[in-house]
């Protein structure tokens, strides 16, 4: 049956790894911890998932900055980190991102239908990512054999700064002609990426459980005692909703029953 879209709803913007695609957001961090690993300088998943839904090279250098990290780069190589490192760095890691992401290009339960739903009903589908153009040629295949093809796509690089600054997500309502911003939403797990929607004057919906602040597989979320899952959920949508979400949801399968909170208009 198909959800009850809103009519006012113009446009919806949706993230891509964590919200759309790879429950857990898992490739940037297999990709990010094998490339400093190679490095001599090995750092945690946890490390890896800080500072996700920048664009990558953003990613790097915040991970860089990180004093643990920076210390552990000065013992490896003898001096501390540097702004050339981390663009030497994001030219290393594009093999491994591509490889990831396609190993993990698996849509998340119920995107396919939400996104069929929207656009039955009228609405304009636009993504945005800290994925580069390149690294994405790899998914947008997959993921349209899944069933989904959004209407826009937003790269890193693509705009003069990336998240948390709204260029990304403006870029996607001029290429999609849906205005004004109060009647369109964006759906993102990260803080970044809520920041970034609500830069652009867009409703924000953040997403917990399949998202990068929680970041394991359905069948390891599943597995959890039930009070660990719950305290890891609640922690997910507390840092959602402090970043400016005005709606917390588990997944994406959820999102008709958010938009009907959201005074579209």
């Amino acid at each position: 049956m198909q959800a009850n879209i809103p009519p006012a709803l113009k446009a919806v913007i949706f993230d891509w790894a964590g919200t759309m695609i790879d429950f857990g957001s898992r490739a940037p961090v297999m990709a990010l911890v094998k490339l400093f690993e190679e490095q001599g300088v090995p750092i945690t998943a946890a490390e890896a998932h800080e500072d996700m839904g920048r664009a990558k090279w953003d990613h790097i250098a915040c991970l860089l900055a990180k004093p643990r990290i920076a210390a552990a780069w000065e013992a490896a190589k003898g001096a501390l980190p540097q702004h050339e490192d981390a663009l030497r760095l994001f030219d290393k890691i594009g093999p491994a991102m591509i490889a990831a992401a396609r190993e993990c290009a698996v849509l998340i339960p119920g995107a396919a239908d939400v996104a069929r739903d929207l656009r039955q009903a009228g609405v304009k589908l636009g993504s945005c990512t800290g994925y580069t153009r390149e690294m994405m040629d790899e998914i947008l295949p997959l993921a349209a054999d899944q069933g989904y093809v959004p209407d826009c796509l937003v790269c890193a690089g693509e705009t003069a700064e990336g998240r948390p600054s709204p260029l990304m997500a403006w870029k996607n309502l001029v290429e999609l002609g849906a205005w004004p911003a109060s009647a369109c939403v964006k759906v993102d797990d990260t803080e970044v990426g809520i920041a970034e929607g609500r830069a652009a004057g867009l409703w924000t919906v953040g997403v917990a459980a399949s998202g990068n602040a929680i970041g394991l597989t359905p069948e390891e979320l599943a597995a959890l005692d039930p009070a660990e899952r719950e305290a890891l959920l609640a922690g997910a949508r507390d840092k959602l909703l402090a970043a400016g979400a005005h709606v917390v949801i588990d997944s994406v399968a959820d999102l008709p029953g958010a938009l009907e909170k959201l005074p579209l208009g």
